[in-house]
């Protein structure tokens, strides 16, 4: 009892000054992106409504409001609590999203595959090409990537050390963003496609990241000079490929100027097209030498544990989001989650 009243005063402090005061503080006691996730699968047990609005305040220095939610990271954390679209579940699957894109009318554009696999041990590298790219058909950020651009140079024990870790990770285990469709018993898989080769003198290869709220592509992000897992040039753009003067905390500013692409138009209306079953969707589409690749699909950009500069940009993206709750996979569980509000 003695230590609520500090809480409360800290809590009121960091929602005046917490970008100052504890913005990325975790990250210099855990190093460790792997260490931090361990943690966060140990702590899996605490109620979801209350993870999320911890880690909300840990990470992004702002009280989270889900009754009435503004901000667009707000709305991400009511999204996840409140919409429960089964579709979704398979559309986060790196291998099952195909079946969906070919059905949509857009197997044209998808990367060429490889294989899918349970066990590292059944990949045979040697009827690979040259260069090809492994994921976690679960997975999210350059842990669960590794690129192979010479086969020659290719270390397979470590590789596959790494994909048993993939594979190993508990199928309904919570993590930290509470991202329900991934913690839906569906399997960790490894998906083996092509390399999509690149210039680096030009960028390398540019991600067109379209932020879609209600079936129309808002904002995007345009993320060249990427090197997986560690840094990248960084952009934000309005829907008409305008680079707008916002970027995201902690990422790099794009130090070159990216082109708007000879067929942005079409990438545009097929990134709203996929997007059109939910209410917001990230749909990562590539530009190969004019042709278009689809990347991946994303709900939770960052699991809403993120920040803009400056910090205006997180209302304005907010503002485009109409959470329109009279949709059925709303309804479905509005009485499950009204205590969150």
């Amino acid at each position: 009892m003695i230590l609520l009243p500090n809480a409360v005063m800290y809590f009121r402090i960091v929602s005046l000054y917490g970008r100052d005061i504890q913005m990325n503080w975790y990250k210099k006691i855990i190093r460790s992106r792997e260490t931090r996730l361990a943690i966060m699968r140990l702590l899996s047990f605490i109620p979801d409504r209350v993870m999320i609005r911890v880690l909300y305040f840990i990470k992004t220095g702002h009280l989270l409001h889900l009754k009435n939610p503004r901000r667009y990271t707000e709305k991400l954390q009511w999204y996840k609590l409140n919409y429960r679209n089964p579709l979704m579940i398979q559309c986060v699957d790196k291998y099952d999203v195909r079946d969906y894109i070919k059905k949509i009318g857009y197997g044209s554009i998808l990367n060429k595959l490889l294989g899918v696999y349970e066990d590292p041990n059944d990949i045979a590298f040697d009827e690979f090409p040259e260069s090809f790219v492994l994921k976690d058909t679960l997975g999210s950020g350059g842990n669960s990537v590794i690129i192979c651009t010479d086969k020659t140079q290719f270390d397979v024990k470590a590789a596959k050390k790494q994909m048993e870790k993939w594979i190993a990770l508990n199928p309904r285990q919570k993590s930290g963003g509470r991202e329900w469709p991934y913690y839906s018993g569906k399997k960790h898989r490894i998906i083996a496609e092509t390399f999509i080769t690149s210039d680096p003198a030009q960028g390398g290869l540019i991600d067109y990241k379209f932020f879609c709220f209600n079936g129309r592509a808002e904002f995007l992000y345009g993320i060249a000079d990427r090197v997986v897992g560690k840094v990248a040039g960084f952009g934000i753009y309005d829907r008409d490929f305008n680079l707008l003067p916002y970027t995201r905390t902690g990422e790099n500013r794009l130090e070159r100027e990216i082109g708007k692409p000879a067929n942005f138009n079409e990438m545009r209306e097929i990134a709203q097209e996929i997007s059109k079953p939910f209410p917001h969707a990230r749909i990562d589409l590539y530009d190969q030498d004019g042709k278009i690749i689809f990347g991946e699909i994303t709900f939770f950009s960052g699991s809403g544990y993120i920040s803009f500069e400056p910090d205006v940009f997180d209302n304005i993206m907010g503002d485009k989001w109409r959470l329109q709750k009279e949709s059925p996979c709303f309804h479905d569980n509005r009485e499950k989650y009204t205590h969150m509000e």
